[in-house]
């Protein structure tokens, strides 16, 4: 595993520098975008990872209205190595930082494979995303199985199968994985849960590992979402880490800081992921209720086993 811990661009800035920035563009009467205020005061507090055994992630999307270059620039400096889910044209403000996309967009989660007439589009935008991750290094492309909508799991899970193996081998031959992600169906938040969702199981989401039957067919191991629809964290890590190609984090209940207001126990959880041998990412994609800067450093040092 590469332990390269805190570099890039942010690591040559200085908090006297960012707040002397700060302080004269209100002097001057110029808005800052929201969350730099914050962010300028806070990234500037030195590196998190130490031991760097999980190489660690962060999604834009929780961190929005915050700039990606702000969030690139705070990520770096605590030792980071990637923000995901960012769009392909500012994959140039990740690199500026040292950092990559761990894992790229492409269709969405509500209507995905289980349907049969959602085929072609899925495949369609799955291929476009795995050009573009594959030309600049990157290793994961996300997938779901989309919405029930009426359907049972089963013909969904045939489905999904099905229209995967047509899109697999064009993955492979450029090296890069598919990643099925498990989402809770249980709490009915907006993106905190997805009432209706078929691959709410990390059962179900393993067999469609199998049965497309290739090693660039992985999950998505949010443990968030199997926390609330299953539990039993160490032990499924342990007994499915051969399909494991990406890992997301939350606290539960909530979707927020992984602190002691949840209920999850991190530390342990990324010492077991350790010990698998894993050496892919593990992305923060919890979603702040404070200082959002403040609350990834917590975060990242708490994973940092």
């Amino acid at each position: 595993m590469n332990n390269k811990k805190c570099t890039g661009t942010a690591s040559r800035l200085t908090r006297r520098r960012l707040l002397k920035g700060a302080a004269g563009a209100l002097a001057a009467g110029i808005g800052l975008p929201a969350g730099v205020h914050t962010a300028s005061a806070k990234d500037d507090d030195g590196c998190v990872v130490s031991k760097g055994r999980i190489n660690q992630s962060v999604c834009q999307w929780c961190f929005n209205p915050m700039p990606l270059e702000t969030l690139a620039r705070a990520s770096a400096k605590m030792g980071l190595k990637s923000i995901e889910l960012v769009p392909p044209k500012d994959w140039h403000i990740l690199k500026k930082y040292g950092l990559v996309c761990a894992i790229t967009s492409s269709h969405g989660f509500v209507k995905g494979f289980n349907h049969k007439e959602n085929h072609a589009m899925c495949i369609e935008k799955i291929k476009e995303s795995v050009d573009a991750t594959s030309a600049a290094g990157f290793p994961n492309v996300i997938t779901f199985s989309g919405f029930r909508e009426g359907m049972p799991d089963d013909v969904g899970l045939d489905n999904t199968v099905e229209g995967l193996k047509k899109v697999i081998g064009y993955a492979e031959k450029r090296k890069v994985n598919l990643c099925i992600e498990i989402l809770n169906s249980r709490v009915d938040v907006e993106m905190k849960g997805h009432p209706g969702y078929m691959g709410d199981t990390v059962e179900w989401c393993i067999e469609v590992c199998k049965r497309v039957g290739s090693p660039r067919m992985k999950l998505l191991f949010d443990i968030y979402h199997v926390q609330i629809m299953q539990g039993d964290i160490i032990t499924r890590i342990k007994q499915y880490q051969e399909y494991i190609g990406h890992y997301h984090t939350a606290g539960v209940p909530g979707r927020n800081e992984i602190d002691d207001t949840q209920e999850l126990n991190y530390p342990p959880i990324m010492k077991v992921i350790a010990e698998t041998g894993y050496t892919g990412y593990v992305g923060q994609e919890f979603i702040p209720t404070r200082d959002p800067i403040r609350s990834l450093r917590e975060a990242v040092k708490m994973c940092d086993v």
